[in-house]
């Protein structure tokens, strides 16, 4: 390619220049711009306070306030000037907008945490929200629950929590109801000694969570989980995991293209 283009003789925008400069050498495109831009910024104010009669101690303290505040403005540039220049490639996909096939079942799930009733009412309700943007006979959601860090095993407020989780997976089940398997899950662990924190906690928190359940879509044993809701015989055949923040959305019908883009892969 850069031969053809030596041979055409073609010129490159300065925009493409930057570009193709920043992807070849991005450590140092980035670091030598933050530097030359502190240094630019730093050398202009010191030599105002120098003309201005600043000498010393006084003007090596400027030096560094200086430098601090540059440093931090370099940084907010350059990285402005980043998202300008990056331009993202789109990954090729399978086209499974009519549908997700059979094969390439999907488990999207919240690792979260049950701490209060309202808590619960918001992730049951939101969980309802992504299922209605992403409707697909293929596609199922789950919230993957720890309760909160404490001193003992449990405490008075775990099993009304856990029962109102229960209530509201089952109530989305029943609302949606489906000719074959459940559409929604919740898969929730019981606190474990932890010598190292001194606690009762879920297990290795939200990396445990997952691993957790990735041993039980493997055919592995429920030894793990404190409760699991929903018809566990369609959870062997889930070939992807699509794992969601508590506060991150799943747009209209982007779960297809996640999957269809997993299974391109």
């Amino acid at each position: 390619m850069r031969q053809l283009e030596r041979t055409a003789q073609v010129r490159l925008s300065i925009d493409e220049a930057l570009q193709r400069v920043s992807r070849r050498f991005p450590l140092f495109f980035y670091l030598g711009t933050i530097t030359l831009i502190t240094a630019i910024l730093s050398g202009v104010l010191l030599t105002e306070a120098h003309v201005g009669g600043f000498h010393g101690w006084l003007l090596a303290l400027i030096g560094v306030l200086t430098l601090l505040g540059g440093s931090h403005l370099a940084v907010a540039l350059v990285n402005r000037l980043a998202t300008l220049l990056a331009k993202p490639d789109l990954l090729p996909r399978m086209d499974f907008s009519v549908g997700i096939p059979s094969e390439s079942r999907t488990l999207v799930v919240i690792p979260t945490m049950l701490t209060s009733a309202q808590g619960i009412e918001d992730l049951t309700e939101a969980l309802e929200v992504r299922f209605l943007a992403n409707r697909d006979e293929y596609l199922h959601f789950g919230l993957l629950t720890d309760f909160r860090d404490a001193n003992q095993e449990t405490l008075a407020e775990d099993a009304p929590l856990l029962e109102l989780a229960r209530k509201k997976i089952e109530e989305l089940n029943e609302r949606y109801k489906r000719a074959k398997g459940d559409q929604f899950f919740l898969f929730h662990r019981p606190r474990r000694w932890n010598p190292g924190e001194r606690l009762w906690m879920g297990y290795e928190r939200k990396r445990g969570k997952l691993a957790d359940l990735n041993s039980l879509l493997r055919g592995g044993s429920q030894d793990r989980f404190a409760l699991v809701i929903g018809e566990t015989s369609v959870l062997s055949n889930v070939k992807y995991v699509i794992t969601l923040d508590t506060d991150t959305q799943l747009p209209r019908d982007s779960a297809w293209q996640f999957v269809g883009t997993m299974a391109h892969r």
